[in-house]
């Protein structure tokens, strides 16, 4: 049985996996309740009940939507005694996420 390679990649493949990249990004932002996470982390990081204090739903409403977000590497996760405190991986997704607030408000 002959073995097969795994297909090779061209430069032309490059833009393609970019574009998919990013519409992977822009769906697990797709959550009014996950920009709001995010909205909240670019302000620095924040325990779960913070969050739910802050947004006004449940906590495992709140621990879905940070599961997303991590899955997609928005948000990075830090052990503090016995709580876990959030953080965004990147501050570039807050940049993306408050404009496109602003705009959504002008």
């Amino acid at each position: 049985m002959a073995i097969t390679p795994p297909p090779s990649t061209t430069p032309a493949d490059e833009p393609l996996r970019a574009l998919e990249a990013a519409s992977d990004l822009l769906k697990a932002l797709a959550s009014p309740v996950r920009l709001g996470i995010v909205r909240e982390l670019s302000q620095g990081g924040k325990y779960v009940h913070e969050l739910v204090a802050t947004l006004g739903v449940s906590q495992p409403l709140v621990s879905q939507h940070l599961r997303v977000l991590r899955n997609s590497r928005i948000v990075t996760t830090r052990r503090q005694a016995r709580e876990i405190r959030y953080h965004l991986t990147d501050e570039h997704i807050a940049h993306i996420v408050l404009d496109a607030i602003r705009h959504a408000q002008e």
